[in-house]
């Protein structure tokens, strides 16, 4: 149905229309195991093109706002979530991306702690996925989740990228938790417990996780710099 004479040619002579859509990753427990894996929210498109396919969140970019108060905005229109961690990914505009019309999207992705993730709205068209059982998705959304992943796997080794999936306050094994549903492998705890522990942008507070059956471990928090890096921010 978009590939008459006459679509084709509305569709060549329309300006390039400028959407944002932005990818969410989120700390959840595996169905399976019950080990903490990486999962998005996606919305059900409910209009061609793409009708019925799941799809980032996003929308339109107005007159009256910068790049990042729009992503907030769809953020908080489809999934009722407000992240600390907003950082612009990168620009898609591939020709054929959209098979109505040109569109260029700013892609932006958000990290949220367990905490904020339980807040955001789930509906019949608002639900939570795993980032590795994807399935189809609209346009090409798979490619922006694919390239949000590696850039992700790649952050890892710098910053405090990984501390943005906790709660303020974590622990080793906790931390070991992340990277190692990020990287999507096990990682030796003894190991990686001393290359922690030795990274000066985290300390102990004096503090131990209560509540498990064995001795309670160490509560510790990230004293670093938190947000994005300087070499990356988003462009207002």
């Amino acid at each position: 149905m978009y590939t008459t004479s006459a679509n084709v040619a509305e569709r060549q002579a329309a300006p390039p229309s400028l959407a944002i859509s932005t990818v969410i990753f989120a700390l959840r427990p595996s169905e399976a195991s019950g080990r903490p894996t990486l999962w998005l929210p996606l919305v059900r498109r409910i209009r061609e093109p793409f009708k019925g396919l799941w799809a980032l969140p996003g929308g339109p970019l107005t007159h009256s706002e910068s790049l990042q108060d729009a992503a907030s905005r769809n953020l908080r229109e489809t999934t009722g979530l407000a992240p600390s961690y907003l950082e612009q990914l990168y620009a898609f505009g591939g020709l054929h991306r959209s098979p109505t019309q040109r569109v260029v999207s700013i892609v932006y992705w958000a990290l949220v702690q367990p905490t904020e993730a339980a807040l955001a709205d789930e509906s019949e068209n608002v639900r939570w996925f795993r980032a590795d059982k994807l399935g189809e998705l609209a346009f090409d959304h798979n490619a922006i989740v694919d390239y949000a992943l590696w850039r992700l796997r790649n952050k890892l080794a710098y910053g405090s990228i990984a501390y943005h999936l906790l709660g303020e306050y974590f622990t080793l094994a906790q931390v070991r938790e992340v990277y190692e549903a990020v990287l999507d492998t096990r990682l030796d705890p003894a190991n990686f417990r001393r290359q922690i522990k030795a990274t000066p942008e985290i300390e102990e507070t004096g503090e131990y996780l209560q509540g498990g059956k064995h001795r309670p471990p160490r509560l510790y928090r990230f004293t670093g710099r938190p947000g994005l890096d300087p070499d990356n921010r988003s462009t207002p």
